[in-house]
């Protein structure tokens, strides 16, 4: 039951329990205010803030099972509904209206929780979240933040500290889009090869280091990019090795591409020596196990063609 809730043990749900069931502690104020922000409901958030301006900076204390155990999420990180608890990661569609009235009382726009083994931004969480994105407000909020003075080029430790590269890496380009047209720097082969954009990929191989250029493959296999694809093929990149760590390091290029649905990428890796046998690393599934996860049929039916096999043959 407490690892339900995303709770560390038993103990540490009972004591959050007592604390949020008694009336007007500092838990149970801020709790009720999470409640508000994840729902949408405005005018109980803003007469929460009324009554406690200081719930805008405060932070949770619960404890947790994940690394590290105590997120300290603000308010705000919960509106990018990601790295915290897991039933709480779903986006209101007033969700910008939310997060102004957060940011117009005081929250501060880049402040760091404990997420995922570093310690990130709610721009970093927002832009590899699939709630907001689903609920098509992810755009909006990214403008929102940035029109209160987020951090563009990234704040914070651990993998996903690069608003851009995040963004590409968990597959939102018009996420990474919008960040490009406020001011995101395109400084690199792998940003290049995210966005599609040909002309600067070409540019930046000349100078690219080997992460980047790896980095660059995954990402072109990803989000379909075949010509950036084949331009870095053409450099010597290999198809078959597993992404880079932060870029599903768990899979191949093919294993993107036919997961995602992109029938061309798969035929040009396929062409350039791409095995079809590999496995990824947590589901133990091929290619063409992706493809028919995905419901990829005419990807499947080309890949059996080239001689894959199901997983039960």
């Amino acid at each position: 039951m407490a690892r339900w809730y995303d709770f560390e043990s038993w103990p540490r749900l009972a004591e959050y329990v007592e604390d949020v069931t008694r009336d007007g502690s500092p838990v149970s104020k801020f709790e009720s205010a999470v409640e508000a922000v994840i729902n949408g409901d405005v005018a109980t958030l803003g007469s929460r803030l009324g009554e406690n301006p200081e719930l805008v900076r405060a932070r949770s204390t619960r404890v947790t099972h994940f690394d590290p155990p105590a997120h300290r999420a603000t308010l705000l990180h919960y509106v990018a509904a990601n790295g915290v608890e897991g039933y709480r990661q779903r986006t209101p569609t007033n969700a910008v209206a939310v997060a102004k009235m957060l940011l117009e009382a005081g929250a501060e726009v880049d402040a760091l929780a404990d997420l995922y083994g570093g310690r990130h931004t709610t721009m970093s969480m927002l832009v590899s979240s699939c709630h907001p994105a689903n609920a098509g407000v992810q755009v909006a909020l990214v403008d929102t933040l940035l029109d209160f003075g987020a951090a563009i080029e990234g704040h914070g430790s651990g993998e996903w500290t690069s608003p851009l590269m995040t963004a590409l890496a968990f597959g939102y380009g018009k996420a990474a889009e919008a960040l490009v047209r406020r001011g995101a720097r395109v400084e690199n082969i792998a940003a290049a090869a995210g966005l599609g954009r040909l002309a600067d990929a070409r540019q930046l191989l000349t100078t690219a280091n080997r992460e980047d250029r790896h980095r660059a493959l995954a990402l072109a296999a990803q989000h379909g990019h075949v010509e950036i694809l084949r331009v870095l093929l053409d450099a010597g990149e290999d198809p078959n090795r597993y992404n880079p760590k932060g870029n599903h390091g768990h899979s191949t290029p093919l294993h993107q591409a036919a997961g995602s649905g992109h029938d061309m990428v798969v035929q040009l890796l396929v062409e350039r020596g791409a095995r079809l046998d590999i496995k990824d690393t947590i589901f133990q599934g091929t290619p063409l196990g992706w493809a028919e996860y995905g419901g990829r049929t005419d990807i499947a039916e080309y890949l059996r063609a080239q001689g894959a096999k199901t997983e039960e043959a």
